[in-house]
């Protein structure tokens, strides 16, 4: 089973997902600003919404009769974690390949 880090990352591989994610930094947005933006249809933006919800990537909330979506903390917080437990053995990499080089010289 995926963690929610995977879920975050295999969410984002979409480009169509990636845009609407990019697009909620600045404000809360409803499907049709977004749609708008992104010029496809409502349908459609909302289809990605939920993978997006899923993910822990956005959230919404009601206001009056429209839903305003903006990004969830917890999603991104998922992603780093999972991407952070690569770090150490990224460094050593790096460590390794600078010492390599240093050797050449």
């Amino acid at each position: 089973m995926p963690t929610n880090g995977v879920r975050a990352l295999t969410a984002l591989a979409d480009p169509t997902r990636r845009a609407l994610f990019e697009a909620l930094p600045q404000a809360p947005r409803a499907v049709g600003e977004l749609a708008e933006t992104l010029g496809i249809s409502s349908s459609a933006v909302s289809q990605h919404l939920k993978v997006l919800r899923e993910a822990r990537l956005v959230m919404m909330r009601p206001e009056g009769n429209r839903r305003l979506y903006s990004l969830d903390p917890r999603g991104l917080a998922d992603a780093r974690d999972y991407l952070e437990q690569f770090w150490p053995s990224a460094l050593a990499a790096y460590s390794a390949a600078l010492s390599a080089a240093e050797d050449q010289i």
